[in-house]
This record gives C-alpha cells, structure tokens and sequence, in this order.
C-alpha cells in the first residue's frame, strides 16, 4: 500500500509505502498532552519505508526526556508527523496527518487506565455537521 500525508500549513508532505502492523488508540497522559486531546491514533509498522516528498528541513522531532516518547511535528504549523523510532526498526505515523483513507479499524485502546476523566461515553453526545450555531440541525450520534 502507498500513503501520502502531509501537515496542515502544507509545508511537509510525506509518503509512506507498506503496511501497518498495528493501529491504536493511546490515552496515556504523555499522548492525551502531545495532541490535547483524549488520545493519540497511531500507525506502527516494521516494514513500511517513509518517504519525504517536501519539508523535511521543518521537521522536529521531541523525545520526552530521552524516555522513548517521541513526536515528530511541522516547525512552521506544529502538526503531528511521522516519526521513525527504535532505533529504526518501528515506523509511527499519526493517522490524522495521513490524507489517504486507511484500510484497517484500529486495533484497540492502550493506557486506557490513564484515559481523562472527561473521556466516557462519548459516542452518546449529538453530532453536528458544522460548528453548532452556523447550522441548527444536530444529528443524534
């Protein structure tokens, strides 16, 4: 499979070739602060290959006190971006930076043990097709 992502001021563009071994959902307090959200949606793979097709000289990389929780992201916008770890063996590739649909639901939840305390039944609330206030017509999700 071919990939291509890039970050959201379009600095950086990105390719990844090959496959995902896994897909999760993580809630660890590390994750919930790298994307101020409930959780991080990683692809991991040891096999596909990365490639830059524009930006790379915007690309850094931050590893949490040398413990292993690295995050790459756009210099220029600050986006979530692909990163290579252990030493080179694992490639992780937030999803949201991917623009190609991926073909895999993820595989489950981590850290779930962490997850905010905000961060239940979520999936109850209504939904809305744009921001609330500009359209009125809520969808029970």
């Amino acid at each position: 499979m071919k990939y291509t992502g890039a970050c959201l001021c379009g600095k950086v563009a990105f390719e990844v070739e090959g496959d995902f071994d896994h897909f999760y959902l993580c809630h660890c307090e590390r994750c919930r602060k790298d994307t101020g959200s409930s959780h991080a949606a990683n692809l991991f793979s040891s096999t596909a290959k990365l490639r830059w097709l524009s930006g790379e000289e915007e690309v850094r990389t931050f590893n949490f006190n040398s413990t292993g929780h690295i995050k790459s992201f756009c210099s220029i916008c600050g986006s979530a971006l692909p990163n290579i770890q252990m030493d080179g063996t694992l490639l992780v590739v937030p999803a949201g930076s991917l623009d190609s649909d991926i073909p895999m639901r993820a595989d489950g939840h981590i850290f779930i043990a962490n997850k905010a305390n905000w961060d239940f039944e979520l999936e109850s609330l209504p939904t809305f097709d744009r921001l609330p206030g500009e359209d009125e017509g809520a969808t029970k999700g």
